[in-house]
């Protein structure tokens, strides 16, 4: 014979927070129970036939709707029929309302989204990370940007910016000697962006990029014959892809990222 105690969780989003909340106060108790979760509550029906079952079940109601009609519909009809039932939402709400003085939104859901849009975050963070300065080709087919430049054109503090755009970001390295992967040749041009910067202003900063690492400033990486070479080279490759260019000469990396989101938002 099954002991049980059925306990409905009534939501109109998912049911975790008040399946989480139940459970604390259930771990008090020694007695068996059930939880029966029903999600996404629109109406009053739904509320009656969780009510009849509990009334049939003899069990408890525990529920999170924000909506202040169904709560009420809710309170009322559970009374009327002698069941318990425990609004988990409501008395925080009424307090918070008193506390700021306004009204709340009354959406269903916000916390699952926030939490979406943090993971979301989060995967385009250590997308950046993974396919940073070229290491691995087969992301370029799965960012939905691909930075292209030479060294020192802001590529990668670039992808980490975007990134908490929650935009996946690859950045491909352009170097004379090195043919650029085949997949930056088959994706969509418009996902593409070149990071073309100005050869004297390209010098300057390799320079103090050679003196941090304790470096003569006289290495190739810094000579500006060099430099023009790479250049022509990134634009004989963005030429072949078509893509889009960004002059990062003068600008901020904020600066360059709001101007690229601008670029793949028309």
């Amino acid at each position: 014979m099954n002991t049980n105690k059925p306990v409905f969780i009534l939501s109109d989003s998912v049911g975790e927070t008040a399946e989480l909340v139940i459970k604390a106060g259930l771990s008090q108790y020694t007695q068996n129970y059930e939880i029966q979760r029903i999600p996404y509550v629109e109406d009053t029906k739904t509320i009656d036939e969780a009510l009849n079952r509990a009334k049939d079940e003899d069990g408890i109601i525990g529920f999170t709707l924000v909506d202040p009609i169904l709560r009420s519909y809710l309170n009322k009809r559970a009374a009327d029929l002698s069941i318990e039932a425990i609004d988990i939402m409501g008395p925080m709400m009424e307090s918070m309302e008193k506390f700021y003085g306004k009204r709340p939104r009354q959406e269903p859901g916000l916390v699952h989204k926030l939490d979406e849009d943090y993971f979301k975050k989060v995967e385009a963070i250590e997308f950046a990370v993974k396919y940073d300065d070229g290491r691995d080709p087969r992301g370029i087919s799965r960012a939905d940007i691909i930075l292209i430049g030479v060294s020192r054109t802001s590529k990668t503090p670039l992808s980490q910016f975007l990134a908490h755009k929650r935009i996946k970001v690859a950045n491909i390295p352009i170097v004379p000697e090195v043919e650029p992967p085949e997949e930056l040749f088959m994706v969509d041009p418009k996902k593409c962006i070149g990071l073309r910067i100005d050869p004297v202003k390209l010098n300057d900063i390799r320079k103090e990029r050679l003196k941090a690492l304790g470096l003569g400033d006289q290495a190739t990486y810094a000579n500006i014959k060099r430099i023009h070479q790479e250049l022509d080279y990134f634009d004989k490759i963005v030429g072949r892809i078509g893509c889009r260019v960004v002059d990062v000469s003068n600008k901020a990396v904020e600066e360059t990222a709001n101007h690229i989101l601008r670029l793949i938002t028309e």
